[in-house]
């Protein structure tokens, strides 16, 4: 990928923020998802729900402004916009499980082809097995999108015909944004959206094991 800038964290948050439309209420994962608050404008209201239980979380507080009491599901300190307020965790977890949330954003390990999530463990096998409130969050938003690297960091491919890691969820992903493209998954399987500027088709599914299909509106 010579001469390619992928996307660093950041820009893959921001990329998800200009997606997410106006009045959503919006879950953010822990990692990368989280950054997606920071780049909403103040002035299109998306609420975002904190399973710790805040609703209206706002970008992350300026250095040396943090409310040492006011922290993401993520232990993040976070702000409050206008109008949020706190809630308790059965109030928060029902409103995670009960179809409440528009969307959800998490992070991934692995997505296959028919929209499973693998994101909270390696290996059936690890030492710490804790899904945590991922699996409620996945199947009880009204859609997922994941947020994650194309790519493992020795070049493994994380967009699978199937998942090797153990599952959060089946078949709940709607949509993948990655470093290197945007990605839909429909009834045919991944359908590319967008690709960053300078890298094609061919490199991005040399990349992924999981068949590629080109969207009829593919923009870098």
């Amino acid at each position: 990928m010579s001469g390619i800038v992928p996307r660093d964290r950041n820009a893959m948050a921001a990329r998800v923020a200009t997606d997410i439309p106006e009045g959503w209420f919006v879950n953010l994962g822990i990692g990368i998802p989280t950054l997606a608050a920071d780049y909403v404008p103040l002035e299109r209201e998306v609420i975002f729900h904190a399973e710790n239980g805040v609703i209206g979380v706002g970008p992350a507080p300026q250095r040396g402004q943090e409310n040492p009491y006011l922290i993401n599901a993520s232990t993040q300190h976070v702000t409050l916009r206008p109008g949020g307020s706190y809630v308790d965790h059965t109030v928060s977890f029902a409103i995670a499980r009960g179809g409440h949330l528009d969307l959800c954003v998490l992070g991934a390990f692995e997505v296959a082809e028919n929209g499973d999530l693998a994101n909270w463990a390696r290996a059936a096998d690890e030492p710490v097995k804790q899904v945590g409130g991922a699996m409620d969050l996945a199947i009880g938003a009204r859609r997922l999108w994941v947020v994650m690297e194309h790519t493992t960091k020795s070049g493994e491919p994380r967009l699978r015909r199937r998942c090797t890691y153990p599952l959060t969820a089946r078949g709940v992903v709607r949509r993948i944004y990655t470093n290197l493209a945007v990605i839909d998954v429909a009834a045919q399987g991944f359908v590319v959206r967008e690709i960053i500027p300078g890298l094609d088709f061919k490199s991005l599914q040399a990349m992924t094991e999981a068949e590629l299909l080109t969207g009829t509106d593919v923009a870098e």
